[in-house]
């Protein structure tokens, strides 16, 4: 604090892992000073606490004396702090230092009222808030600190069985995950190769700096969206519409200096940080990640406001030095060649496959096993009751679990020019000298250098039937959830949940009805209806294995899925997708045409491609389409044998494999598009939207599927015989109940309006008279 001035310093953590500051006031040149301020001087007020305040904090959170370079002087003026292209501005005459990014014009005042606020800037933010400006939202995106836009909390690495198809559709939607990664992978590989394409999962190895570089300057180049660092506390809350269900209405937020920013529409994607806590053995911190503090103001907000709040705990492995290991005796796993991209508009990714760094295998082993089983009583995290991740659990869930097995470690590198491994399948949560001692234990890991602890993170999430399936609340008008907040766990799943809560939060602005995924539709709508109707009580992932039609839900076709409603529907999709998607579906449907058309007998075709195993027993000619089934056979090697008619189609390398996949699925997706219909016939059958399920008398339900149904909301009758506990005939009882309605509706609509039909009369009759 500087006597003179009256100004104090108030620095939060995120700040305090930076090595110097420069606080700069253009000074009179008569009254210029410079002052050198140990960080220890500084006073922490309300909120901004250092770690380095709490000698509990282990060794690695704690932090070394930083000094500070502050240039003083008399004049009132804006001072800024400038760091690693980050600018914040504050009066002199105020005593708190407010800590703010803006996109665009550092100087320009911030506006208060919004179209749409997104609250958290992970994965979910930031489609989120991409999304609602793509829509023509003004948005703000509020998160603690801009640096951390993009950052990898835990693993270096997207997509997956299950999570490729998210990814995919996200893309389609023209979200900002897929393009993001095409320019930031360092290791592409398709997995699941040996099944059919519906269910390959496209996976690739991050390069943590370069993914956060990227997606920083996608988001701060996005137009209508505005970035600003801040810490929200508070909800602001007015009446509710009376057309709508809920309690109330948001209408903007309360930061944590006091201030407030009003909106039409708020999207909340606060990740791990409400209530959070780090695990470490016996030691428990307050954070939401690593270095950054967890948001209490705001998860007390929503408890009172009546949400249902359950715990969930996830965790990551520790990070080991990549020159301390020992690769030579390891399993090594090489990219694929060609890499296949992510997103539609990807010809390729930005790098060679001979260019891509490998990944390696090696196991854990019965010493593992040991020192996990010793050590339990150290483990806090592992003896709560919280529930972890079921599909990525820790390394002592696992020896708890299915004792006596070995487990897979993946050795993954943490980016291009980083010293760092990543290994997958190690997360732990003991003390630090433990997991050292048991990372030796390793094949190829005997002189390993840890260089950070794993750890485990505990937070709230809202239990996710409080949602509908356009992701607004039930309770609070406007108020849309999206990411960990709704149970589930990667960063797929929360990308997904963005950019369906930022479209709708758009569309909820401009009164227009919800943008909705159905389950026949994608496997967003999966993961959306699974949350909705069945809500969890663990970090929730997505399989393919959770989708009812995957034959249809391919990664191959995700833009005929999607891209068409993205357009036309909502305007979140560009001109340039949507041409590209308009140009593959009418080259699919004429290829497809033309392998149709082409007819020879079994004999000639097994002359024209003897590399096929053509049965030439068969009587009846065969059409191009049915060899391009044959294992053997792709749309190349058809082009040799009938060059003339298809040699076009081999040009574009993704219209050539989606030519093949069509061939391959074609007998099969008949009877699938069938049930579809019957699907989407049940979906169509919508729910009213005020029913009080608990004093409804017109239909005859139990109590207890009266209280599913209060607190679930489904919107339609498909949605209803989802939630577990309703009766195949309750939902009978309730089908009738709806159709009844319908018909009484109907035949009010037909009769003439009775105030008009009187009028008229009286008119009639005076002209008689």
């Amino acid at each position: 604090m500087d006597h003179d001035t009256g100004l104090t310093l108030v620095v939060p953590p995120a700040l305090l892992t930076r090595s110097r500051f420069a606080f700069k006031v253009p000074p009179k040149p008569q009254s210029a000073q410079t002052l050198n301020v140990d960080c220890d001087a500084l006073t922490s007020e309300q909120r901004w606490l250092r770690p380095a305040d709490f000698p509990s904090y282990p060794k690695f959170l704690r932090l070394a004396r930083v000094r500070f370079r502050v240039t003083l002087g008399l004049s009132p003026a804006m001072f800024s702090l400038r760091n690693c292209g980050l600018w914040v501005a504050a009066s002199l005459t105020k005593k708190r230092l407010t800590l703010a990014r803006f996109s665009g014009d550092s100087a320009a005042p911030l506006a208060t009222k919004f179209d749409v606020i997104v609250i958290g800037g992970g994965h979910a933010g930031t489609e989120a808030a991409a999304a609602a400006a793509r829509c023509g939202s003004r948005t703000l995106l509020l998160t603690h600190r801009v640096d951390t836009i993009g950052q990898m909390s835990c693993n270096p690495s997207f997509g997956g069985i299950g999570k490729g198809h998210l990814m995919r559709e996200v893309d389609a939607l023209d979200g900002l995950c897929s393009r993001i990664c095409d320019q930031s992978g360092v290791h592409y590989k398709v997995l699941n190769r040996r099944k059919g394409p519906a269910v390959w999962g496209l996976r690739a190895q991050i390069d943590r700096k370069l993914y956060k570089q990227n997606m920083q300057k996608e988001i701060l180049n996005t137009p209508l969206l505005t970035v600003q660092e801040g810490a929200v506390e508070d909800l602001i809350l007015t009446e509710p519409e009376p057309e709508y269900t809920g309690k109330c209405r948001v209408s903007g937020v309360v930061l944590a200096d006091g201030s407030t920013v009003h909106a039409e529409s708020v999207v909340l994607t606060t990740g791990t940080f409400l209530r959070g806590v780090i695990v470490i053995g016996l030691e428990m911190h307050p954070a939401g990640r690593l270095g950054d503090q967890p948001s209490i103001g705001l998860a007390h907000t929503l408890e009172k406001l009546g949400f249902v709040v359950g715990r969930l705990k996830t965790g990551t492995p520790p990070r080991i030095a990549k020159e301390s290991i020992n690769f030579s005796i390891l399993n090594k796993q090489t990219p694929d060649n060609p890499s296949i991209p992510f997103s539609f508009i990807s010809e390729t990714v930005w790098i060679k496959p001979e260019d891509q760094l490998p990944c390696y295998l090696t196991h854990t082993n019965p010493k593992v096993d040991e020192i996990v089983l010793e050590n339990l009583h150290l483990n806090s995290h592992i003896k709560e009751t919280t529930r972890g991740p079921r599909y990525c659990p820790s390394i002592e869930s696992k020896v708890l679990r299915f004792p006596n097995r070995l487990h897979q470690v993946w050795l993954e590198p943490e980016g291009m020019d980083s010293d760092l491994i990543y290994p997958q399948g190690l997360s732990v949560t003991l003390p630090a000298e433990l997991q050292e001692k048991m990372i030796t234990c390793i094949k190829g890991l005997e002189k390993a250098k840890m260089i950070q602890p794993g750890y485990g993170v505990q937070y709230d999430y809202l239990d996710p039937r409080q949602i509908t399936p356009s992701l607004e609340t039930h309770l609070v008008q406007r108020l849309f959830f999206a990411g960990q907040i709704n149970g589930t766990t990667g960063y797929e799943e929360a990308a997904a949940q963005g950019v369906i809560a930022g479209i709708n939060a758009s569309l909820r602005v401009k009164r227009k009805p919800p943008f909705v995924v159905s389950r026949t539709e994608g496997y967003i709508g999966v993961l959306i209806d699974d949350l909705t109707t069945l809500g969890t009580n663990e970090p929730y992932r997505m399989f393919t294995s959770r989708a009812e039609f995957r034959l249809s839900l391919r990664p191959d076709n995700a833009d005929s899925r999607l891209t068409f409603r993205g357009y036309k529907e909502v305007g979140c999709v560009s001109q340039q997708r949507y041409e590209r998607a308009s140009w593959m579906k009418s080259s699919l449907e004429e290829g497809i045409s033309v392998l149709k058309s082409i007819e020879f007998s079994s004999s000639k075709w097994k002359k024209l491609i003897p590399e096929a195993s053509i049965s030439i027993g068969k009587s009846l000619p065969l059409r191009a389409l049915d060899v391009l089934k044959y294992e053997e056979v792709d749309m190349k090697l058809l082009a040799t044998a009938v060059p003339a008619p298809l040699k076009k189609y081999i040009t574009c390398r993704e219209l050539a494999e989606r030519l093949k996949i069509e061939a391959i699925y074609e007998s099969v997706l008949f009877h699938q598009q069938q049930q579809i219909k019957e699907v989407q016939q049940e979906e169509a059958l919508q729910l009213p939207k005020d029913l009080d399920y608990l004093t409804l008398r017109d239909v005859s339900l139990s109590y207890e599927v009266r209280e599913k149904l209060h607190f679930s909301r489904p919107e339609t009758i498909g949605a209803a015989s989802r939630i577990p506990g309703v009766t195949p005939a309750a939902i009978i009882n309730l089908l009738r109940f709806v159709k009844t309605t319908q018909q009484r509706q109907a035949a009010m609509d037909e009769l003439p309006n009775t105030d008009q039909y009187l009028c008229e009369t009286d008119k009639l009759e005076e002209r008689h008279l």
